[in-house]
């Protein structure tokens, strides 16, 4: 299913944000796509840390509170790197640089519409 996901101001931060809401969408992530295009991102809950094995491309990851309040923004996750945080309760994953474009920073809350 795909979403906008904005700030609580009405900012987009994701244009196209798929989100993993089932065992199966989680298991399957990005898993053997070639890119992630700027504008869309996957959101996975619940989710307390990702991975980046087997991909080819760099991510964006925000990590986000039972609030859906970003905790933390690991920025250009290259391949074959973890990230993670105790007490994240979904995973926002977007095009690397995309974070920055948009100004994600810790302490805002996430609203998906």
């Amino acid at each position: 299913m795909t979403k906008h996901l904005e700030r609580e101001d009405g900012t987009v931060v994701c244009e196209r944000c798929t989100v993993a809401d089932s065992p199966r969408a989680r298991l399957r992530g990005l898993l053997g796509r070639g890119g992630l295009p700027s504008g869309e991102g996957l959101l996975l809950r619940p989710c307390a840390s990702v991975h980046t094995c087997f991909l080819s491309f760099s991510i964006d990851v925000v990590l986000l509170d039972g609030d859906d309040r970003v905790m933390a923004v690991v920025e250009r996750l290259p391949p074959w790197r973890l990230a993670g945080r105790r007490g994240a309760r979904a995973v926002l994953e977007l095009a690397a640089g995309e974070a920055l474009r948009h100004c994600l920073v810790p302490g805002e809350r996430l609203v998906v519409t």
